[in-house]
């Protein structure tokens, strides 16, 4: 059985993968996505080669194996489904779910998580909008356009956002950004990297920075 460590990386590569670094994935962009040294990362790199997990190639990087992407999205599935249990079932806040997930999701069993998603009615997403991986492997592709990408006088809806900032997700839920959610972009104010949105009726402002973590699309015409 793979460790947690094992799979922390594996999910790692999974993101980096299906973001906009690869595939193949450096050892840099890893090492810099799971915050450890370079050294680290590299050899941790190598081992998982070794295993059979990921094809490695020096000066090009590292991409998945179907083993080595099946252990990412089977651990992402218990991540997700833990996230929406906590949720809707605890109440706690977007921030709490998900270091509470990244706790637990190496630790339980397919019993319990066949469980959790029963109780939740088979969902296909998660709080932020991420979609849940099914038991066979298959996952829903994302939206990669930000609403900091919007332009004045569109009307997005929001896909998914974010969950890498306990900050930036306090924030957001705080601001009303949640998945499914629609925003207008009154103003953009590209030199000071701000811009002007209007959610539920109200106007607030908002930094790129944060814009950039949260993902949209077209509302249907």
């Amino acid at each position: 059985m793979p460790t947690p460590s094992i799979e922390d990386y594996l999910k790692t590569i999974y993101k980096l993968e299906t973001g906009t670094a690869g595939p193949p994935v450096s050892s840099g962009a890893i090492a810099e996505a799971m915050e450890v040294a370079p050294a680290s990362a590299s050899n941790m790199v190598r081992r998982l080669d070794d295993l059979g997990f990921i094809s490695y190639k020096a000066y090009a990087g590292a991409t998945l194996t179907e083993p080595g992407r099946a252990i990412a999205l089977e651990v992402i599935r218990h991540h997700r489904l833990l996230e929406l249990y906590f949720k809707e079932v605890m109440g706690l806040d977007w921030d709490t779910i998900h270091h509470e997930a990244e706790r637990l999701e190496h630790h339980i069993s397919e019993t319990f998580e066949d469980r959790i998603e029963e109780m939740l009615g088979h969902p296909t997403r998660d709080p932020h909008g991420h979609p849940i991986p099914t038991r066979e492997g298959t996952v829903d592709v994302l939206s990669t356009r930000t609403l900091a990408d919007a332009g004045e006088g569109d009307a997005v809806t929001i896909d998914h956002v974010a969950d890498d900032d306990a900050e930036v997700l306090s924030l957001l839920e705080q601001r009303g950004l949640l998945p499914g959610r629609t925003v207008e972009v009154i103003e953009t104010r590209p030199v000071e990297g701000l811009m002007v949105i209007k959610i539920d009726g109200n106007e607030t402002l908002l930094g790129h920075p944060v814009a950039n973590k949260v993902f949209v699309k077209a509302n249907a015409s």
